[in-house]
C-alpha cells in the first residue's frame, strides 16, 4: 500500500449494511448508523416525462428515464400511482444491482451528503456470498463511486466484534432467515455455516394467516383518512382516504406487511419452556389496536406463533447453533459455547434470548460452559453488524488491510478474494 492512511479522524470511512429488511448506512466511529434505509424501492412511470407510452416501449433508451424510484420510508409509505415495490436483495446477497446503485445514489446525496471519493467504504456480507456478486460490488464502488478504499467483511465477523469478540458462535436471526455462524480471530468458519428460512418474514407470514383467520381487518395506516373510537372486538369503523386511482398490489402488500410487523413486534412473545396451552393460558393477555381502530386482547395465540421459530426440531434456533458447533473443530467449541453472540432485529422478539440459552444449554456438552452474550439495547442488537464494522474500520491497526484504488487499479477486481477472505 501507498503509505497513506485512510481511516483516522480526518477522513470518515463510511460503513454500509445491506440487508433484507433495510440497508444501514453511517460514518465509521459512530455508534448508530446515520441511516435506515428500507430494502424496497417503489419503481413507477415517471410522469413529467412526457413521452407517448407507444414510443418508449420502440425505443430503449428513452424507457431510462421514464421510471422514477421512490426510496425511504417517506416517499414508500405514500400511495402513488402505478407504484410497484420491489426488493434488491435475495438470499441474503445483492441480486438486482441496478436498484441497489439508486439506493447508494440516494444514500451519498441525501444521508452522507458528500461525495463518494472521499471516503473509503467497508461493506459487510453475508457468509455465503459468491465471488461473482463480491467483485460486481468491487467494480461498482471503484468505477463508479471511485471510493479511495473498499473493504469486505463478513457480517457474522462484525456482530462478534460489536460485541467485544474475535471468536464466537453468532447466532443471526433476521427477517428472511435465522444462521448460526463460528467466527475464529475474527474470520468465519464457512463450512460450519448453518442456516434456516425462519425469520422476521416467516412470522409475520403465520401472524397474518391468524389475523385473517380471525376476520380481523388488516388495512394500513396509509390509506385511512379517519377512525372512530369503538369498543372491544367490535366492527372497525372507519373512512379510507379519497383516491383518483388503485394503489397497486404490491404496494398494499408490502405496507400490510408493516402493519402486520407491528403487531408481530407488539405483542408476539417467546414462551420460556416449549409451548404449552395451559402456561400460555395463565399468562395475561395483551391488548393490541390495530390502524383500522379495531382492538381486542391476544392471549395464547401470542406464544403459539413465536414458537414456530423454535419447535422445529431441525430448524430451531437452539439446534441450528448446537449444530455449527458440532461441525468445528473440537478444540475450538469450548471457546464457541463460551461466547454465543445473539444478533439480528428478529431476536428482539420478547424472550428469544432465553429461549435460546435453555434451548441451547440443553444440547451442550456436560464439560462446556454455556454464555450467551447478548446486547441490551434494540440498536445494538438490530445493528450488530454496522456497529461492527464501525468499530473495525476506525481502528488504527486496520487501516493498512483496505484495498485501494491503486491496488485495484494494478489487479482489478478479483483482488477482493485475495484481501478480504
Amino acid at each position: 500500500m501507498s503509505g497513506t492512511l485512510y481511516g483516522g479522524d480526518e477522513i470518515g470511512a463510511l460503513v454500509f449494511d445491506p440487508g433484507h429488511h433495510s440497508l444501514r448506512v453511517g460514518y465509521a466511529q459512530e455508534d448508530t448508523p446515520k441511516a435506515e434505509i428500507p430494502a424496497i424501492v417503489g419503481v413507477a412511470p415517471d410522469e413529467t416525462a412526457n413521452i407517448p407510452a407507444e414510443e418508449s416501449k420502440a425505443d430503449n433508451n428513452i424507457t431510462q428515464n421514464a421510471w422514477k424510484h421512490y426510496i425511504d420510508t417517506t416517499y414508500l409509505h405514500t400511495p402513488r400511482p402505478n407504484m410497484e415495490v420491489h426488493t434488491y436483495m435475495k438470499d441474503g446477497m445483492i441480486e438486482n444491482w441496478d436498484l441497489f446503485e439508486k439506493v447508494l445514489d440516494y444514500s451519498y446525496e441525501k444521508i452522507i451528503q458528500s461525495e463518494s471519493e472521499y471516503h473509503p467504504v467497508l461493506f459487510s456480507e453475508s457468509p455465503w456470498n459468491q465471488r461473482a456478486k463480491r467483485e460486481k460490488l468491487t467494480e461498482i464502488m471503484f468505477e463508479k463511486y471511485r471510493v479511495p478504499a473498499f473493504f469486505l467483511v463478513k457480517n457474522a465477523a462484525l456482530a462478534a466484534f460489536a460485541n467485544g469478540r474475535a471468536t464466537a458462535l453468532v447466532v443471526d436471526s433476521g427477517a428472511t432467515h435465522t444462521s448460526a455462524v463460528p467466527v475464529l480471530d475474527g474470520y468465519v468458519i464457512s463450512q460450519a455455516v448453518v442456516k434456516s428460512p425462519l425469520g422476521g418474514d416467516y412470522l409475520i407470514s403465520q401472524a397474518k394467516l391468524m389475523l385473517e383467520n380471525l376476520g380481523i381487518d388488516l388495512t394500513p395506516a396509509a390509506v385511512i383518512a379517519n377512525k372512530e373510537v369503538i369498543r372491544d372486538r367490535e366492527k372497525a369503523k372507519y373512512t379510507k382516504k379519497p383516491f383518483s386511482f388503485t394503489p397497486t398490489n404490491s404496494w398494499m402488500s408490502y405496507m400490510t406487511k408493516r402493519t402486520i410487523q407491528d403487531f408481530q413486534q407488539t405483542v408476539l412473545q417467546v414462551s420460556e419452556a416449549p409451548y404449552d396451552e395451559r402456561v400460555a393460558a395463565s399468562i395475561p393477555a395483551v391488548h393490541y389496536e390495530f390502524p383500522c381502530g379495531y382492538h381486542q386482547d391476544f392471549g395464547p395465540e401470542r406464544f403459539r406463533l413465536a414458537e414456530n421459530l423454535f419447535d422445529h426440531n431441525m430448524l430451531g434456533a437452539g439446534y441450528l447453533a448446537a449444530t455449527s458447533a458440532g461441525m468445528c473443530d473440537v478444540d475450538v467449541r469450548p471457546a464457541l459455547y463460551s461466547s454465543v453472540v445473539l444478533t439480528g432485529g428478529n431476536s428482539l422478539l420478547q424472550g428469544f434470548g432465553d429461549r435460546l440459552s435453555r434451548d441451547l444449554s440443553l444440547r451442550t456438552p456436560g464439560s462446556m460452559r454455556l454464555k450467551l452474550i447478548a446486547a441490551n439495547g434494540s440498536v445494538e442488537r438490530r445493528f450488530g453488524a454496522w456497529v461492527g464494522g464501525s468499530i473495525l474500520a476506525s481502528i488504527g491497526t486496520f487501516q493498512q488491510m483496505w484495498l485501494s484504488m491503486q491496488e485495484y487499479q494494478e489487479s482489478g477486481k478479483s483482488q477482493i478474494d485475495r484481501k478480504c477472505p
